[in-house]
């Protein structure tokens, strides 16, 4: 079952989310909407665009758009809507969610997915993914994920409760539903740079960070500080960087 207090938990934080949290690496979204026609570059009114489907504050809407392609941002919460705004002039996003998509059928040439997914009610949003799809459309989800082979990484993931490994998010998400191809995976490695006080504001933006108790908030932030303050890879040091591994997961609509 979808937690739907956590998947809505985000808007609260939304400026720090837009802020802290890490971008997707270029090859990562040209490898998702490989092979994309010329019509998945048009302008709007020209017939072709991409969907980015529980769009947040925008972050891969951004990094599409610097592609050459016009978006559509579609997502739920008001508050990321609100901050999508500001920090993506001239783009609205519209209200709507994976299992309710505010468009027309076959409007879209790739729905793309960042760090959402997992928050779907997969059957009626494979559903409705397929529906607002044309015909040999992309759909592919992204995910962001903390790079857990560093030691101090794994241990920022036990002490904050960040549970998403790349390998898991592959062995649950096989298929999208008798409306696509088969599923293709593909990861990208990269890094951000954050000063410990960054690092702690990102784990501030994380779901169980925001729908913890404010006890539980205090022991994240005291051992997350232990972590920054005493480990030898961090110890002293103005920056952090952090890596990450970009998942792609990518099918057509048949």
């Amino acid at each position: 079952m979808v937690d739907h207090t956590q998947a809505l938990s985000f808007g609260v934080a939304a400026s720090d989310y837009d802020r802290f949290r890490p971008r997707y690496p270029e090859e990562a979204i040209r490898w998702a909407l490989d092979g994309l026609n010329d019509a998945g570059r048009a302008e709007p009114g020209d017939g072709g665009q991409v969907v980015d489907l529980g769009a947040g504050t925008g972050i891969l809407t951004r990094a599409v758009q610097a592609l050459g392609f016009h978006v559509v941002p579609v997502e739920p919460d008001q508050g990321m809507r609100t901050q999508l705004a500001v920090s993506t002039p001239g783009t609205t996003a519209l209200a709507g969610s994976a299992e309710a998509v505010p468009l027309p059928d076959g409007v879209a040439d790739a729905v793309l997915v960042g760090t959402a997914y997992h928050w779907f009610d997969r059957e009626p949003a494979h559903a409705e993914i397929a529906r607002v799809l044309r015909p040999g459309g992309i759909f592919a989800p992204l995910w962001n994920i903390r790079d857990d082979n560093v030691e101090w990484v794994a241990e920022l993931g036990r002490i904050a409760h960040l549970d998403d490994k790349s390998a898991e998010l592959v062995k649950k998400n096989t298929d999208f539903g008798r409306g696509f191809t088969a599923v293709e995976a593909r990861e990208f490695g990269h890094r951000t740079v954050l000063t410990p006080d960054e690092v702690l504001g990102m784990i501030r933006t994380r779901s169980y960070w925001l729908t913890a108790s404010a006890d539980d908030q205090r022991r994240v932030e005291r051992e997350l500080a232990d972590l920054l303050d005493t480990h030898p890879a961090l110890a002293g040091r103005e920056t952090v960087e952090l890596p990450y591994r970009t998942l792609v997961l990518r099918a057509r609509r048949l």
